[in-house]
């Protein structure tokens, strides 16, 4: 190493060191370290080699109980979903498992592409189920129950019999018979590792920036695959407000037309506006649509069924915090507890009164 390079690193690190005791002078007082309590709290992601992977074990039968519990309201008995959520299970053969390849992604021949078609690892089902699931209630469920649910996810899939338990300790052997296994890859300039030839980072190469349109086998009528119906425009409420303003997609605007004006134009304040505007944000209208049923019953079915009962309102902010089943069918409700009280009764008088959104 020369002269001129060994003094130009000590300057470096002399520079670095500098920097880091005036940015912790600035801030002093401000913040701690994190404890490893903390860190392990948060330190929770599964990798698709299994780092980080709990221990712990779940079967089908106990899967599917807890299923029917926290999952069956959003994504159906069997993971057919509803009309809110698309399908975790279906269009997968016993072929599938066998060559890790879902022929129904190269063919079309199944009506849209659920869960179990596209995924490729395993880990990436269960990271998902810890971190996320169930709804209403993220990282409430032990590993165990993650393990059970999964399983019967799986049995579901046909991937494992249904008196299988699944562990930490067979996980990757269930990873060899996932249907979509072998039909994601890595193969090109965005992903570290890809071939040279493919200009992959990590062997020296560069992604793709010159970004030359090809313009050429376009196609010359769009045909739209499907589309929402008229008579459902308007079921989850007005699809333009429901969207974060980033990115770019917008949802359609699918609010009754104000008077006079295009579907979706908004119109003036009304009384009923805010308490809609509050059973979108809790994702009641992901469940129940105002004179429709979804998974749950229509607002106007309930208002019909509590007519005229002195203690209705009380009766039903207490089933809604609760949760439950059996009064409107076997799909359960769960607890709201991200609902405070004050807003449940808003809510409920609001479902009371027609539910009316002006």
């Amino acid at each position: 190493m020369s002269r001129f390079s060994k003094t130009l690193i000590a300057l470096l690190i002399a520079g670095a060191s500098t920097a880091a005791v005036a940015w912790e002078g600035r801030f002093a007082g401000i913040g701690r370290e994190a404890t490893p309590a903390e860190v392990k709290a948060w330190d929770i992601d599964v990798r698709p080699d299994f780092v980080g992977l709990p221990k712990g074990k779940g079967n089908v039968d106990d899967g599917m109980t807890l299923w029917e519990t926290h999952c069956a309201s959003c994504h159906g008995v069997f993971g057919e979903s509803n009309e809110v959520f698309t399908p975790i299970v279906g269009g997968t053969t016993l072929k599938d498992i066998e060559t890790g390849r879902v022929q129904a992604l190269v063919t079309g021949s199944f009506p849209q592409r659920t869960t179990l078609m596209k995924v490729p690892t395993v880990s990436t089902l269960f990271d998902y189920i810890q971190r996320a699931m169930p709804w209403t209630a993220p990282k409430s469920l032990n590993p165990d129950e993650v393990y059970a649910i999964l399983a019967y996810l799986l049995n579901l899939a046909e991937v494992v019999p249904a008196d299988f338990e699944l562990s930490d300790e067979n996980i990757r052997e269930v990873q060899a018979r996932m249907p979509n296994r072998n039909g994601m890859t890595t193969d090109h300039g965005m992903w570290p590792g890809a071939s040279q030839a493919k200009g992959g980072i990590g062997n020296g190469g560069m992604p793709d920036v010159k970004n030359v349109a090809c313009m050429k086998d376009c196609k010359k009528e769009v045909v739209i695959a499907s589309a929402l119906p008229d008579y459902a425009q308007d079921a989850h409420g007005n699809l333009a407000e429901q969207n974060r303003p980033v990115g770019q997609t917008r949802g359609k605007p699918t609010g009754a037309p104000a008077e006079g004006g295009e579907q979706g134009t908004p119109a003036a304040p009304a009384a009923g506006a805010a308490a809609l505007a509050l059973a979108n944000a809790k994702g009641c209208m992901a469940c129940h649509g105002v004179a429709n049923k979804i998974v749950g019953p229509g607002y106007n079915e309930i208002a019909q069924k509590y007519q005229g009962q002195a203690d209705a309102e009380a009766k039903l902010v207490a089933k809604v915090k609760s949760g439950g089943q059996g009064v409107w069918g076997a799909v359960p409700m769960p607890p709201q507890g991200h609902v405070t009280d004050e807003e449940l009764a808003q809510l409920v008088k609001w479902i009371l009164e027609g539910a009316k959104a002006q």
